[in-house]
């Protein structure tokens, strides 16, 4: 029987997406591993595996073709003597089966979207079905090795980043294959080990609130039935719109947030960096040019390891504590943000991270970045200062605890001892969720940063 190739989902919040190229062909051999098709998500646009041998017998969605639900198949592969004509007819997916799987619905990708994104967490106990763990362990050593075990480049990743064996699980997909539910209900069955640091696993019985559409005080029509229909267009909302929506709405309406500012003289660190751009090499691996933002990135950074109470995230089962700085940055692109994480900061040096933000942010605006390199972090920074915005108050995104706000640097008289000078100051706003951080453990975190900024020669120590 042939095997049905699925439409994977590529990330947490996926529920349908683009197949907006194929690259192969209707009788094409392929093997596990090759990439067969292009797919645009609600975030990027991203290569697909094959994760089975064998000849490809039909391709059953068309390129270009928008709304593809996730496990809807999309082309079928032959197995060796199987024909071309055994191949079946596209079908659509029942309601049924179309809610099989949890990031199906809104509020279950809210929930997926905290259990593999770097979300609310709560470490799974090892205690918990101890004696079914340690049988699917045994009967996992022997399945590896006797068979080779399938499953989709995504269920493999889920499982690597929580510690589980891909050969303890049971397959439901095709041919026995793992998929992503498989290793969600393993990880809301307790089956996972602790998971390693920096890496965070769902709470068991988390929910989320409905879309942020359903939340709306007011209906569609009732909007529209204010504004005369010639004087407005309506511009659907693709899905990256959806997803910021969704995750700000949640992050509003769970996270009590609250707000402090601290200014920042920054001189001594124009200065340095001046310094160091003029003697930075200008070409080759080892050339940077440092900004501003390079500067609070690492700085937030350090702080955190300096204030570990602060690098934390709520869960409803316990509050983590992270071992390391991975620092998110807001990026602006067409019709929405990403917020790449520069993982471990606080170890790189300030043309490490130069480097790997511009490279990040180049992507970014091209929607070429992997997931695990937008999921997850400890904390953010969002910098309008380009925009001139003198201060602003950042919405939390979660599961982080806390996000910076960063303004311009403008010139202003401060007062030294007696006398007045003319100084550069840059108003910085955290943001933090007053369910893990405290005032206090906040403004320690604040304070850090400032000292951090105004003698930047301690980043380098």
């Amino acid at each position: 029987m042939p095997t049905e190739i699925l439409m994977p989902a590529l990330s947490p919040t996926m529920e349908e997406g683009k197949l907006a190229k194929w690259l192969i062909k209707e009788g094409q051999q392929v093997k596990a591993g090759d990439i067969i098709a292009e797919i645009e998500t609600d975030k990027a646009t991203m290569e697909v595996e094959a994760v089975d041998e064998g000849k490809v017998g039909r391709l059953l969605v068309e390129a270009g073709t928008e709304g593809v639900k996730v496990n809807t198949p999309i082309a079928t592969l032959l197995a060796e003597g199987e024909s071309e004509g055994a191949a079946p007819k596209a079908k659509a997916p029942t309601p049924q089966a179309a809610a099989t799987p949890r990031a199906e619905t809104p509020k279950a990708a809210a929930a997926a979207s905290a259990s593999a994104a770097s979300s609310t967490a709560k470490p799974a106990t090892a205690t918990a079905h101890s004696s079914a763990t340690a049988s699917a362990s045994s009967s996992a050593t022997s399945k590896s090795l006797h068979e080779r075990i399938f499953a989709s480049p995504l269920a493999r990743r889920l499982a690597k980043a929580a510690g589980i064996e891909v050969a303890a699980l049971a397959g439901s997909g095709p041919h026995g294959r793992v998929v992503k539910r498989d290793v969600e209900s393993a990880l809301a069955n307790g089956h996972a080990a602790t998971a390693r640091a920096g890496t965070q696993v769902a709470p068991r019985g988390s929910t989320a609130p409905a879309a942020a559409s359903t939340l709306q005080g007011m209906s569609d029509d009732k909007i529209l039935a204010l504004y005369d229909k010639n004087a407005y267009e309506v511009v659907p909302h693709d899905g990256m719109r959806k997803v910021i929506a969704q995750r700000l709405t949640l992050s509003k309406q769970t996270i009590p947030h609250f707000y402090m500012t601290v200014d920042c003289r920054i001189d001594e660190l124009l200065r340095a960096r001046e310094r160091m751009n003029a003697t930075s090499p200008k070409d080759g691996p080892r050339a940077f040019k440092l900004s501003v933002n390079d500067f609070v990135i690492k700085a937030m950074a350090l702080a955190l390891a300096h204030v570990p109470n602060a690098n934390v995230t709520w869960t409803e089962g316990g509050t983590l504590r992270h071992k390391y700085s991975d620092v998110g940055v807001a990026v602006a692109i067409e019709g929405g943000l990403f917020t790449p994480v520069i993982r471990h900061a606080e170890l790189k040096s300030l043309s490490e991270i130069s480097n790997e933000m511009k490279d990040l942010a180049e992507r970014a605006r091209k929607r070429r970045l992997a997931p695990h390199e937008y999921q997850g972090g400890t904390t953010s920074i969002s910098n309008l200062g380009m925009y001139g915005i003198k201060t602003f108050d950042a919405v939390i995104n979660p599961p982080h605890a806390t996000i910076l706000a960063v303004g311009a640097g403008e010139k202003r008289p401060v007062v030294v001892g007696d006398k007045v000078e003319v100084a550069t100051i840059v108003s910085c706003t955290l943001s933090c969720d007053h369910r893990v951080v405290d005032g206090a453990i906040g403004a320690e975190l604040l304070n850090a940063f400032k000292m951090l900024m105004e003698d930047p020669v301690r980043m380098l120590v």
